[in-house]
């Protein structure tokens, strides 16, 4: 009797520690992913860090002088609300759009702007690099929102979107303050008002399709023109 109970304790914990063992491959296999996503996280930000460091910004502004100057001035705060202020923007994020500036070799580029299609045209990888490393070093100027009677509006869809149309707050990749994040979403706060209004039209009206997976052409598709007017007066006055 005594054997037998023996015997058949043996194999109960036998079988809990088989069974631990399965639920901790399991546990382990579903983590990896994430653990693997974690590690490479900042693998990627340190990549992104090191080749901004390559760049050349006393290159970058002598091209700055002779190319970009006219529209976006020499230290990238444009004074004209039709031209983006590029000082303090992103550096990934303007070379991004010089690269989709450029024709590929079917002659279309991603991004179409006959203007800048012919700047872009001239500049190499390393060019664009050197550009992107300049302007983001410079100091951006601060905006102003201009339109009291529109501004709580703004402010609403910029920090909470509008759930009921399925509009994401702009806060939720921009930042609070318009900021951006690094590699990803690009720098807004002071942004001139006209050149925002005119970029969420275009990608309402898909004529600018550089958005990743179409995030923004599917927001501002949502948008009424007064929306549109209002949160780009709002983010014109962040800082």
């Amino acid at each position: 009797m005594t054997r037998a109970l023996a015997l058949a304790t043996l194999m109960m914990a036998a079988q809990i520690m088989g069974t631990h063992a399965a639920w901790s491959a399991d546990a382990a296999k579903s983590e990896a992913p994430k653990a693997e996503a974690d590690k490479a996280a900042p693998v990627k930000a340190e990549a992104a860090k090191a080749d901004t460091a390559k760049a050349d910004t006393a290159k970058g502004q002598a091209i700055v002088s002779k190319v970009c100057v006219a529209c976006h001035a020499a230290d990238g705060n444009s004074p004209a609300p039709a031209n983006p202020k590029l000082a303090g923007q992103i550096p990934e994020y303007i070379q991004k759009q010089l690269t989709n500036f450029k024709p590929g070799a079917n002659g279309k580029a991603e991004r179409a702007n006959p203007v800048m299609a012919g700047f872009a045209a001239t500049l190499s990888t390393d060019d664009m690099r050197n550009v992107a490393a300049y302007f983001a070093a410079q100091k951006p100027s601060t905006g102003a929102a201009k339109n009291k009677d529109t501004v709580v509006i703004g402010q609403r869809l910029y920090r909470g979107g509008d759930v009921a149309k399925g509009i994401a707050a702009c806060a939720s990749c921009h930042g609070a303050t318009g900021a951006g994040v690094p590699s990803q979403y690009p720098r807004l706060a002071g942004q001139h008002a006209e050149y925002t209004e005119a970029q969420l039209k275009a990608f309402r009206a898909k004529e600018r399709n550089n958005d990743s997976a179409g995030m923004m052409r599917s927001i501002a598709a949502k948008m009424t023109d007064a929306e549109i007017r209002a949160v780009s007066d709002y983010i014109a006055g962040l800082r």
